[in-house]
């Protein structure tokens, strides 16, 4: 079973910048497509970048698009998310999930079978 254990959300200013963390445990090399959302209180879960593992193309929501960037390192079997120019809008409950499957053409939160608990990242005006 895979386990997927989040870390790195803070309390920053807006135009700040933080780094998630993604420690993946549970099998033997890292899940064929990772990626990163986002939810805060009464609304859907929101799809923020994914990627193909252990290399390939990245795919990033349009409000983030140039602003956050996905990363891997596979010795340390961890996923990353480098956010930069931070907005309040970006306030959210941030999640890692995984599918043992190679990334599908189209992108969904039904893609993936695993999750972490969630790092809160909080950005103030």
């Amino acid at each position: 079973q895979v386990r997927l254990v989040e870390s790195g959300g803070d309390s920053v200013q807006a135009g700040g910048s933080l780094r998630l963390s993604c420690a993946v445990s549970g099998v033997r090399i890292m899940p064929a497509c990772m990626g990163w959302f986002r939810q805060n209180p009464g609304k859907e879960r929101e799809k923020v970048a994914r990627m193909p593992t252990p290399a390939g193309r990245t795919q990033y929501a349009n409000d983030v698009l140039d602003r956050f960037l996905i990363s891997r390192d596979s010795a340390k079997s961890t996923l990353y998310l480098q956010m930069d120019y931070l907005k309040p809008e970006d306030t959210a409950l941030y999640y890692c999930a995984a599918r043992i499957e190679d990334c599908p053409w189209l992108w969904s939160t039904t893609d993936f079978g695993f999750w972490g608990q969630g790092t809160q990242v909080t950005v103030s005006s």
